[in-house]
C-alpha cells in the first residue's frame, strides 16, 4: 500500500495529501512518505507508516475482502452521522514550504531526483505546507482540497507528467524525464 502517484508526474489528488498530513500529523514526514513513493511490504508496514489508522481492519483471506466490508459497513450504518470538515489543520506556510523546498533541492544536488521530479516536489511541498500562507495557520479540510486539485489539474496539463503516464501505460516502468 501506497501514495506512488509522483512516480508518474503527479501528487495525490483525491484527499491523499490531506490524509497523510492528517495522520502522520507532520508535513516533512508526510512529504517523505508521498514524494518518495514509499510502499509498505505488509498491512502492519502499513499501519506503521501512518496509511493505515490503528482502527482500520485488516482481511488476511483475499476471499473474505467483500464479505468483511459489507459486514463493517452495515455495522457502522446505524449509527452513522457525517462528520463536520475540520478547520483546524495545522499548515506550515511559508516556513513550511522552504523547508521543504530545501530538502526538495538538496535531492536534485545530489542526484537523487531529476529535473522534473523537482517540480512534482514543489507542487507536493506548496500543497502539504498549506500554501502561501503568512506564518503557521490552522486551515480547513476544504482549504487544502482546493490546493490538491489546483496542484493536481497544473501537473496533469505538464507534456512532461503526460510521456510520464505514456510510457508508464506502455512500459509499466517509471520514466525519469
Amino acid at each position: 500500500m501506497g501514495l506512488v502517484e509522483t512516480g508518474v508526474g503527479l501528487i495525490p489528488g483525491g484527499g491523499g495529501c490531506k490524509e497523510m498530513l492528517l495522520r502522520c500529523g507532520d508535513a516533512k514526514q508526510a512529504f517523505e512518505l508521498i514524494g518518495y513513493g514509499k510502499v509498505s511490504s505488509s498491512a502492519e508496514d502499513a499501519r506503521s507508516m501512518g496509511l493505515l489508522r490503528p482502527v482500520d481492519g485488516i482481511t488476511m483471506n483475499y476471499e473474505r475482502l467483500v464479505d468483511d466490508a459489507k459486514q463493517a459497513a452495515l455495522a457502522l450504518a446505524p449509527a452513522y452521522a457525517p462528520r463536520g470538515p475540520r478547520t483546524d489543520i495545522p499548515a506550515g506556510g511559508e516556513a513550511g514550504f522552504a523547508l521543504l523546498k530545501m530538502g526538495v533541492w538538496m535531492a536534485r544536488q545530489g542526484n537523487y531526483i531529476t529535473d522534473y521530479d523537482t517540480v512534482v516536489g514543489e507542487k507536493l511541498a506548496y500543497v502539504l505546507s498549506g500554501g502561501r500562507l503568512t506564518g503557521e495557520q490552522r486551515v480547513s479540510e476544504q482549504y487544502l482540497l482546493d490546493l490538491e486539485r489546483e496542484a493536481f489539474l497544473s501537473l496533469c496539463g505538464n507534456p512532461q507528467t503526460q510521456q510520464r503516464m505514456q510510457h508508464m501505460l506502455k512500459t509499466g516502468k517509471p520514466l525519469r524525464n
